[in-house]
């Protein structure tokens, strides 16, 4: 079948409502259901206090992004972002990482099966998270709109589940779970850790960036989207984290999947709706939308040149990058078979993720004197001095979280980190000076 390449080529159909599915669906998945009971370990039952303040740090953290695609779209992602604000070489060596971020599919597709065995025991965990990531890597082959749509209706059912988590639950919360030792355990720097581990669970929006090329009105709708779903999942999230932390004692539920807690305070039929249609959906709508977002960037890093032309190549039929896709299915695969720790991957992709947001935040500054036209027609346009107080704020904010997750890894964690970060730099240079790197305009007025 004959191929076209580049993200002109992208089908634009997302409206502000198919945003929302994928910033909501992306958002609730895997941090929500396997990260819940690891902060609980690490905080106690202040942890729905832990969630607020992550998804408050990553407010301020998004400002930027709404600054940025409130202004211009997009067709890269937060690769265009970088070649715009940051220049052509950072641009390079934040889409190589972004290869390895997306590790981090499999997660998803693991969390997935270990639900599906809190239903049918016994089941191998490895087919069982193999046919999932099969199953929306073939939903993503054959076109973004089949995908969207399914992730509103997933994303609907989803949200029924976890109210009715919450409802049942918030009656069955023990007296006293704002005092006591089991609240706050670890201090301080403990709530605080626990908040900047959840960023993996309340950070999902800033996907939405990725899909600036396929959105119908990017500038007008990914910002508005992004701060609406992002204060919507904090407040599910913060009363989950009541339930989670407050309904059984704290030494059963701490480092444990939430599927104990819906099993003690639903009766069967609901817990099992619970577990499919609340756990096992918001994986899969958290798997469904890494694979329509995360190709983007690395899609227009081979119009580039970072990549060969072939990896970039567009379906003609689907307008999709069906490379790309079966390279991050054959990349969940590799780790689901090799069996790799899964809160170490969690881990991975948020450091990573938060390294490249602290460059974005900081070069924001940039905004006006790059796009001097677009900026000042843009509706979210702030004075010189509040641009310059956001990038500072945001990006001390990103630093500080890369300091409380980096304090708690292990040396070997920490040089993988070290050494994913080095090799991008050491691939952009080279493939700079190789002079296959020819930079096109992939940003335009919406």
């Amino acid at each position: 079948m004959s191929e076209q390449q580049s993200t002109t080529q992208l089908k634009r159909v997302l409206g502000f409502g198919d945003l929302m599915a994928i910033a909501i669906g992306y958002t609730i998945g895997a941090g929500i259901m396997s990260l819940t009971g690891i902060a609980i370990g690490m905080t106690g039952r202040s942890v729905p206090l832990s969630f607020l303040i992550s998804s408050l740090l990553f407010l301020i953290m998004v400002v930027p992004l709404v600054l940025i695609n409130g202004t211009v779209r997009l067709r890269g992602g937060t690769y265009t972002q970088m070649a715009l604000l940051a220049g052509k070489r950072l641009a390079g060596i934040s889409v190589f990482m972004g290869f390895f971020i997306n590790i981090a599919i499999a997660l998803y597709a693991l969390s997935f099966a270990d639900y599906f065995l809190a239903l049918v025991p016994g089941v191998n965990r490895q087919l069982i998270a193999i046919i999932c990531l099969t199953i929306f890597f073939v939903i993503n082959l054959v076109g973004v709109e089949g995908a969207a749509k399914m992730e509103a209706v997933m994303v609907l059912v989803m949200l029924a589940a976890i109210i009715v988590y919450i409802v049942f639950g918030l009656f069955k919360v023990q007296p006293g779970v704002v005092s006591g030792s089991d609240f706050m355990p670890g201090g301080v720097t403990g709530m605080f850790g626990a908040a900047a581990l959840l960023t993996f669970a309340t950070g999902g929006s800033q996907i939405l960036t990725s899909l600036g090329a396929e959105a119908k009105n990017p500038v007008k709708d990914i910002p508005i989207a992004m701060i609406t779903s992002t204060l919507l999942v904090a407040v599910l999230y913060a009363l989950m984290g009541v339930v989670a932390s407050g309904v059984l004692p704290l030494a059963k539920v701490a480092n444990q999947p939430l599927n104990l807690v819906a099993k003690e305070i639903m009766p069967m039929p609901l817990y099992v709706f619970f577990i499919i249609g609340g756990a096992m959906l918001a994986l899969t709508t958290t798997l469904n939308a890494t694979f329509s977002a995360g190709t983007k960037p690395i899609l227009q890093a081979c119009d580039d040149g970072w990549f060969p032309k072939w990896l970039g190549a567009v379906n003609k039929k689907f307008k999709t990058p069906h490379v790309l896709l079966t390279i991050f299915f054959l990349f969940g695969l590799f780790v689901i078979l090799t069996g790799l720790n899964m809160e170490a991957i969690a881990n991975y992709f948020v450091i990573l993720n938060l390294v490249i947001n602290v460059v974005i935040c900081a070069v924001t500054v940039r905004l006006p004197k790059v796009l001097p036209e677009m900026w000042a027609k843009s509706k979210f346009k702030v004075s010189a001095g509040w641009l310059w107080v956001i990038s500072i704020l945001s990006a001390l904010i990103c630093v500080v979280q890369v300091a409380l997750l980096a304090s708690r890894l292990q040396t070997r964690d920490l040089l993988i980190i070290l050494g994913i970060i080095i090799v991008s730099i050491v691939y952009t240079i080279l493939r700079d000076r190789s002079g296959k790197v020819q930079m096109q305009v992939s940003h335009e007025e919406s």
